[in-house]
């Protein structure tokens, strides 16, 4: 038996075609507009260190406008994640940038007010990596941790960056932005195991060995034959991750908490700016009745839909207990494999037709939609957004907000009830014209 000829599996190692280009993001960014210059900064006194009398109990959260008492000691301690997320400081330092330079870009801060941000996010992100940072359970977890000492630093521009942003899609950036430099990371080491194991078999291009099937000797073997299967495997690997790196470059900002923001940003500047591909995207003929209640229309099918994707998660974890620990080759076993793939298929597409004829079907009750949109106060957020565009810092028009939520819910009232007298006591921004503003957004 000759010697196996290896340069096809080099060649497919190194294929062009096979491209893949690490993210952007390894890259130094500056946010900074060309010809800006750095201001000196005051020291971080309070991120290094804090008086002893300053418990969590007695600093405002960042959201706790709404509320009138702080949250205790246990449910801190249970709600905190601080002591696993702060891995992502990097990444939401970069998006906080990326948002910042965006917001000044549409006009909804000032340049100075950007510099000072950029700056300080610099001088936070150094604190961190000298360990000279707090990290504070108090303060939740790390996006509140930055944004908390970034105030403590700079003061009032501070307040002004999570204008048009939500921790939601703050933190969905965040977390995708690490996963994609974790995949770079990840193929990468792919890579290099692929080039140990050719150079293995370059080594012993012609020892033979014993192959076996269902774990019986059953015919000799070049040894490279052996270990180029792993290397094809590890592509196959490698493959998944680029294709998943490929899925997850879409940035979330801009979604906010749900649904958008009525400000006028540039999701797309933001996008870019963090290396993203674009932003993220964002009937009785398919009810039952009840079988004892005659008023009830029940969306069974929609029900089921949800409840069979227990059954498709069932065939999945079936097919991977299968194939765990099976030895190389034909194994028996996967004669099992075939009932759970039918089972699957065949209840996803039945999923998926009753799913499109559902939407084909559906209607919305539009005037009880109308009717209903003042309760709850909905319109907190459009109320936030109205201080802003008066000048208000988004963090002090969230705070003035929750104030007036706390008053309506003393009283049982909505926001839109309050007077233009009541809303001037918490901020004499408030003008004529907020009538008009949540006339214009809510019909």
């Amino acid at each position: 038996m000759g010697a196996l000829d290896l340069s096809l599996s080099q060649s497919l190692l190194f294929s062009p075609s096979r491209s893949y280009s690490p993210s952007s993001t390894h890259r130094s960014v500056s946010f900074l507009p060309p010809g800006s210059k750095p201001r000196c900064l005051p020291p971080l006194r309070s991120m290094s260190s804090h008086d002893d009398n300053d418990t969590a109990s007695k600093e405002t959260k960042l959201w706790g406008g709404r509320f009138e008492e702080s949250v205790t000691e246990k449910v801190e301690k249970f709600t905190e994640s601080i002591s696993f997320d702060k891995v992502l400081y990097k990444q939401d330092i970069m998006g906080s940038k990326a948002h910042a330079t965006m917001l000044a870009h549409q006009g909804l801060i000032t340049d100075t007010d950007r510099d000072s941000i950029l700056q300080g996010l610099d001088e936070i992100e150094r604190k961190i990596e000298r360990d000279e940072f707090e990290w504070r359970t108090d303060r939740e977890d790390v996006h509140m941790n930055i944004e908390a000492a970034l105030t403590d630093l700079i003061g009032e521009p501070a307040k002004k960056l999570h204008t048009a942003r939500s921790r939601n899609d703050q933190v969905a950036t965040d977390f995708r932005l690490w996963c994609r430099d974790a995949i770079d990371s990840v193929v990468g080491k792919i890579k290099n195991l692929q080039t140990a194991l050719v150079q293995l078999a370059l080594k012993n291009e012609a020892l033979i060995v014993p192959g076996y099937t269902h774990l019986q000797r059953a015919q000799p073997v070049l040894l490279p034959h052996v270990l180029l299967t792993y290397v094809e495997q590890l592509e196959r690997d490698a493959g998944r991750y680029i294709d998943c790196r490929e899925r997850l470059n879409f940035c979330p900002l801009g979604a906010c908490a749900l649904a958008g923001t009525g400000l006028p940003i540039d999701r797309f500047m933001t996008a870019t700016a963090l290396g993203f591909t674009e932003p993220m995207r964002n009937s009785d003929s398919v009810s039952t009745g009840s079988s004892i209640m005659p008023q009830k229309k029940n969306p069974d099918p929609m029900e089921l839909v949800r409840g069979k994707s227990a059954r498709v998660i069932g065939d999945l974890v079936t097919v991977l207990t299968l194939c765990k620990g099976l030895p190389l080759a034909y194994n028996r076993d996967f004669q099992e494999d075939k009932e759970p793939m039918f089972d699957s298929t065949k209840t996803i597409m039945g999923m998926i037709d009753v799913s499109a004829e559902f939407a084909q079907n559906v209607t919305f009750n539009q005037e009880r939609i109308k009717k209903s949109l003042p309760a709850g106060h909905l319109d907190a957020t459009t109320l936030a957004d109205y201080l802003v565009k008066k000048g208000m810092p988004f963090r002090s028009s969230h705070d003035v907000v929750g104030k007036l939520v706390g008053v309506c819910v003393s009283r049982g009232c909505e926001l839109q009830n309050l007077s233009l007298e009541e809303m001037k006591k918490l901020s004499p921004v408030f003008e004529e014209d907020v009538f008009g503003f949540w006339e214009s957004k809510f019909g």
